[in-house]
This record gives C-alpha cells, structure tokens and sequence, in this order.
C-alpha cells in the first residue's frame, strides 16, 4: 500500500441475475474474514442505471427492488454499499464497466478491488488492472495476510497439482483479484446494518469498436449442469474415449448429467462445456460420482457444495479421497461396467415398485411420469423412439409421463429389455427361489426322459426364463409375442389355447 491507498475492499456486485449476486454475495463474505485481520471496510459496489431501479437488463431474473440488495449485502458482511449510476448500465458490458470504474478506482483508490470468479468477473478485473497498470492476481481460492501483514492470494498452479502463494509488491497502489465464491464459510449478520452511499457517473463516450447486439437469459435445459442434481465427472484415470463413455453411460443410467475435469477435454473425449472446476463450472448437485479423477485443488474448488461425494479411483493415495463421503479403490474401466448394470436394475426395480402400488395417487402418477421422462431424456430417446422400443404409442408416452395414464406391467417389461436389464430383477427374492427350485425339479424330470446336455457350464438353471400368463376367455385379446432364444415349453392348466407356430396351427 502507499499513502494515497486507503483501507477499504471493494467487491463488485453483479447484477445480472440472481445466481451471479448470489456469488457476489459470498465474495464479500471472504473480503468480510479477510477484513477482520487487517482492519480495512468492506465495500459493496454496484453499477445501475438509476436508484429508483436496480434491475437487470434480464428482466425475468432480475435482482428483486430497492433494498433487498444492500440489506443482503451488509448481511454477508460489507460496511458500505456504494451505488454508482448511470442510465448507460442497463446494458451491462465489461468493456463499458471497466471505462467508468477507471475514473472511480483512481479518485478513491481502494486498498483491493475483489470480482467473483466468472467469465464477467474475469473480463473486468483483467481490463481495469491493464488500465491502472496494476497487479491482478487471478483465481484466489483463499486470502490470507502474512507476517508483514500483506493480502496473500492463495492460487492453483501446476494444473492444480500445488497451490502456489502470491502477494502484490511493495508499495503498491490499489491490487485487483478474481475470487473463488465457493468455500466460504462465515455466516450472515441477523441484524444487517451498513451505509449507502451513491455516485453519479458521467455519461461515457460510444464505443465503436466493441457494441453489444443482442442479450436474452439462458435458457434451463436437461445439459444444465449447475441445476443438475446428479453429476457424473470422468477424469484422466478413464484413460481413453472409450472407457469415457461408461461415464456418459452410468449418468443416463442415474438420469444425471456428464461433466469432466481438464485432461478429457483436452483430449477431446467431451466438449468443453461439460468442464468443471476453477476454470469451468462450479457445481452443488445432490449425488456426485467423482471417477478416475485425482482430486486436483482446480478440480475440487468447483464441486465444493455437492451434497455427496462417492469417488472411483484405482490409487488409493488420490487426493479425491480426502474430500470424498464413499471412497471405492478400484479399476474404474473394469468397476464400472458392473455398476451400470447395477445401478439399472435398482432404477428399473423402483419403478416396478410405484407401478405396483394399489390405490390410485395422482402425486405418485406424476412421480412417476417424471422418472419415465428424465430415464428418457438421459437416453436421448425421443417420446416416439420410447414408444416403438416398448410397442406403445407417442400419445401412450406422453399420457404416462404426464401422470394421466398408469402403464401395465408389460410396459416395465419392455422397457427393461429396451434399457438393457434383465426382467428377472423384477422378482422379489422369495420369487427368485422358488423358480430356481422349479428349474431344478423340470431339469431332473427331462433329463431323466432323453439326453440332455448344457452347453454353457453352470448355466443349468439359468438358461430358461418363464412366465406366467393368463388369457382371459371368451375375450378377443391382442397379439404379444412372448420370445426368447432356445426351446420353449407351453402348459396350458385350464382350458384349450390354439396358437400358430410358423404356418401350423396348434391346440
């Protein structure tokens, strides 16, 4: 610091939607932690176009009336809110945030200048840092003061493998950082009081060089991983493109979403997008499978919040593990295989469950509507190819997964086959026992008649399934082929049955 500096920290507030102030808000909280060490005032700024308003150009999220700003700001921690107006703000762009902060940065030269860590964030520190020809230090995930009672930033380097120290020189002016929001850990004041204060800003001069066509609010769709609340990350330990794709196949199994750390998507294994960590996305679903991912600081300071963490790693010493709930030491190439089918077989075994149930619930039809649709959507299928798979109708889909109609067993059955799982998971063990035992008893009747021999060793009892299937009399019923490789035997117990095998009629 020099004598000119003062002892404030400013954080920037972002305005564009509720998410991005949310990650202001916990950036004030760590300037708040870091404040308490070295005396210095927590300074809350905003850019809006006027003090009657603070909105956002993206009306449909914008951040909610007058007021609810600077109570939550003093909430996390800021002494001062400072209001700095112009009508040129409704449409926020970096180039024209870092043309008017130019001016204010060098009248009240402020001790630091904090911006969170996004594409925004990133786009404005960089440009008021070249402006004021100052240190910016980039991609903090903690501050700290040393003995001398410097602002230490603490940064990953080396692909997140170390995490390096860097402080500003001596005798500097005001130091810019971006700001990893996640990790904070202080909690809000219940009884919030700060100052406000407000600036005027003279209008800026047209740029010419750099003009802003178009803004409209993303839209939420089933790729959205930070709404996602289950995650699937694949890491460098997969290996190839091919060992990715078990990621991508026990995320649709999950109904979750497929994210990555850096070395698959150098590799090309997945789009950039699907990126998480520091220099990606930062994320807080419900369930995150973490496999063959080291556990690199980058990486981890993305997947902060999720609730829990189960890691696939094949060394047990992987850093992943320290932060992990559920730690499987294993191949993943070869682990994971066996916890799709797994995992599969419980989805398709809870749905047989609810569709089971008695009693007609109209929550529980929507329920399950809605699981049909994610296990659809994770498929990629479409409302048209589900319902060729499994011998329905579109509009027959559609009913279901709108909760309108309750689909018949038969529906699980070929969906099951549809979705790779056996029909056997949906007998119960008691089930399971007593067909094992009624294949025992035929083997040893037929074998006792003529020759028999299995040709797949062990698979004695296993290479049949039955089912058991009553046809109402007197009814015209629609024709289900029931198929399977191998001989079939048919007992009928009550009545006559007259079916045709190729061209032959039977009774």
């Amino acid at each position: 610091m020099t004598e000119k500096t003062t002892n404030e920290i400013w954080v920037f507030g972002d305005l564009r939607n509720s998410l991005l102030l949310e990650m202001s808000f916990k950036v004030v909280n760590k300037a708040a932690d870091l404040a308490r060490k070295t005396g210095d005032v927590v300074v809350f700024f905003i850019l809006t176009p006027g003090k009657t308003r603070l909105l956002t150009s993206l009306e449909e999220d914008a951040c909610t009336g007058e007021g609810s700003v600077e109570v939550e700001a003093f909430a996390w921690g800021a002494d001062v809110l400072f209001s700095l107006e112009n009508k040129q703000f409704h449409k926020p762009t970096a180039h024209l945030f870092a043309d008017a902060l130019e001016t204010v940065f060098k009248e009240k030269c402020p001790r630091l200048v904090l911006f969170p860590l996004t594409d925004f964030g990133r786009d404005v520190a960089a440009r008021c840092a070249a402006t004021a020809r100052a240190g910016l230090i980039a991609d903090c995930v903690e501050l700290k003061t040393d003995e001398n009672g410097s602002v230490v930033g603490l940064c990953p380097a080396w692909g997140g493998e170390i995490m390096s120290e860097i402080t500003y020189t001596s005798g500097h002016e005001t130091g810019y950082m971006t700001v990893q929001p996640h990790g904070a850990t202080g909690e809000k004041d219940p009884e919030p009081n700060g100052r406000i204060e407000r600036l005027q800003l003279r209008d800026l001069p047209e740029r010419t060089d750099i003009r802003l066509i178009s803004s409209r609010p993303a839209t939420l769709t089933g790729k959205d991983l930070e709404n996602a609340p289950t995650v699937v990350v694949g890491g460098a330990g997969l290996g190839s493109m091919e060992n990715f794709g078990y990621v991508r196949e026990l995320a649709a199994a999950m109904a979750g979403q497929v994210a990555a750390t850096r070395p698959p998507v150098l590799n090309h294994w997945v789009e950039e997008s699907r990126l998480i960590g520091q220099t990606g996305k930062t994320i807080s679903p419900d369930l995150l499978l973490s496999v063959g991912t080291s556990g690199a600081i980058q990486y981890t300071a993305g997947i902060s919040e999720t609730g829990t963490i189960v890691a696939i790693n094949r060394d047990p010493s992987a850093p992943i593990f320290k932060i992990a709930d559920i730690g499987i030491i294993a191949d993943a190439p070869t682990f994971l295989p066996l916890l799709i089918a797994r995992t599969r077989q419980a989805v398709m075994r809870q749905l047989a469950n609810e569709i089971c149930t008695d009693g007609p619930d109209v929550q529980k039809a929507n329920e399950f509507g809605n699981k049909i649709r994610s296990l659809r959507k994770a498929q990629n299928w479409s409302p048209e190819q589900l319902a060729e798979t499994t011998g329905q109708t579109p509009e027959f889909i559609i009913g279901v997964e709108s909760g309108e109609i309750s689909p018949p067993v038969a529906f699980l059955l070929r969906l099951s086959g549809a979705y790779g799982v056996d029909p056997g998971t949906f007998l119960k063990q008691d089930e399971k026992e007593k067909i094992r035992d009624q294949r025992t008893q035929a083997y040893v009747n037929r074998t006792r008649n003529y020759s028999y021999q299995t040709l797949t060793s062990g698979a004695e009892h296993d290479h049949l399934r039955a089912f058991i299937v009553t046809i109402e009399p007197h009814l015209d019923h629609k024709p289900v082929a029931y198929k399977h490789e191998g001989e079939e035997f048919i007992f009928v117990m009550e009545g006559e049955l007259e079916f045709t095998l190729g061209s032959k009629v039977h009774i």
